[in-house]
């Protein structure tokens, strides 16, 4: 039984928003205004899908209705099963978008990955990683900004930070938080021996400027010439950026763009971001727990996932979930793992709240 009164309280807090976002003193506020935005994208499907579910429900009650009358009883017995079936295929949509999720859902993500164990091929794989996670946000219509970068020797990095920007890109992603394991034959190695290298992946929600308030003196902020490979290609000019927040010793450095001003704003974007995962995750142990788990120490023996190349295959070990086409997912196919992530994650949820 769908709750109806939630589904109106609902599409009355949809239109409400809508009305605010006409509104000037909103329009004059960024901060509020991408605040309402976010409410309002995560509103709209179900308001969509419940505005299908009375029209579909009016036609039904009309139709089974006109079964009384003889001139239109034939008619109607032949829509009645269409209408039936539309109408338990809306209530399951529904009832899943109903279903206990995340505050964060909805946001934008920081996605940090690094190599972990493993040199070279570890920073090779790192490199692959960010290509996996590339191809699927172009298959599904999401847009990467990389943030910074740390690049190694061959085409690697020893560290990349992106923002992904698009529809509910921290439900889908936030899963990939922690320990990524390879097991395959470098292109370096002469006799043809597997070698097992590992890379760390970190999913941060962004935060708004108006929900992390930073002080001016919590910060230190320096300005430098780009390092490292490839870096005197960046730049020649002290436009990269080094920011300390103080209070917490965070550091978060960006180099990629040739404007000091672009550097410093990417760098108070993962800067933000990281304070408002470390608020979130101080706010319950569990969550706190959570992120320790998502990032270890890059032992090879601390993994979520292994991409095993010989054997052309990947499994997840959270969820005892083995596919033997890794040649399709490092080619962005990753719905499948997202899809059963996704499942296990939200059926977890409702355990946790039958049993509260």
């Amino acid at each position: 039984m769908l709750p109806l009164s939630k589904l109106d309280s609902l599409r009355a807090r949809y239109r409400e928003v809508e009305e605010m976002l006409c509104q000037p003193d909103v329009l004059s506020k960024p901060s509020r205004m991408k605040s309402l935005t976010r409410e309002r994208a995560e509103l709209i499907d179900v308001v969509q899908q419940y505005n299908a579910y009375e029209k579909v429900a009016k036609q039904l009650a009309e139709d089974r209705e006109a079964l009384a009358d003889p001139e239109l009883r034939e008619l109607v017995e032949e829509e009645i099963p269409e209408l039936e079936a539309q109408l338990a295929e809306i209530e399951t949509a529904l009832e899943e978008l109903l279903r206990p999720t995340d505050p964060n859902d909805a946001r934008n993500t920081v996605l940090e990955i690094r190599a972990g164990t493993g040199g070279e091929e570890a920073a090779l794989f790192a490199a692959d990683l960010f290509r996996m996670y590339s191809r699927y946000a172009d298959k599904i219509g999401w847009k990467i900004e990389v943030l910074s970068t740390s690049e190694a020797g061959a085409g690697g990095y020893k560290e990349i930070i992106a923002l992904v920007t698009g529809k509910k890109v921290y439900s889908r992603l936030r899963f990939e938080g922690g320990v990524h394991r390879v097991q395959r034959v470098p292109a370096t190695e002469s006799q043809g021996r597997i070698h097992t290298s590992t890379a760390t992946v970190a999913v941060l929600p962004e935060a708004d400027e108006v929900e992390v308030e930073i002080a001016d003196n919590d910060i230190e902020f320096q300005a430098t010439g780009a390092g490292g490979p490839g870096g005197q290609h960046v730049n020649t000019t002290n436009s990269a950026v080094i920011i300390k927040h103080v209070p917490s010793g965070i550091m978060v450095r960006c180099q990629d763009e040739r404007s000091q001003h672009k550097n410093r704003a990417r760098a108070m974007s993962i800067l933000r971001a990281k304070l408002l995962e470390r608020e979130q995750a101080s706010a319950a142990a569990s969550e706190a727990a959570e992120r320790r788990g998502m990032v270890g120490s890059g032992e090879r023996s601390e993994k979520i996932r292994t991409y095993n190349y010989p054997q052309n295959r990947v499994s997840d070990h959270r969820i005892g979930l083995t596919l033997h086409k890794l040649d399709q997912v490092v080619q962005g196919d990753l719905a499948e793992l997202f899809t059963a992530l996704r499942a296990d994650f939200q059926a977890t949820l409702l355990d946790n709240q039958d049993a509260g």
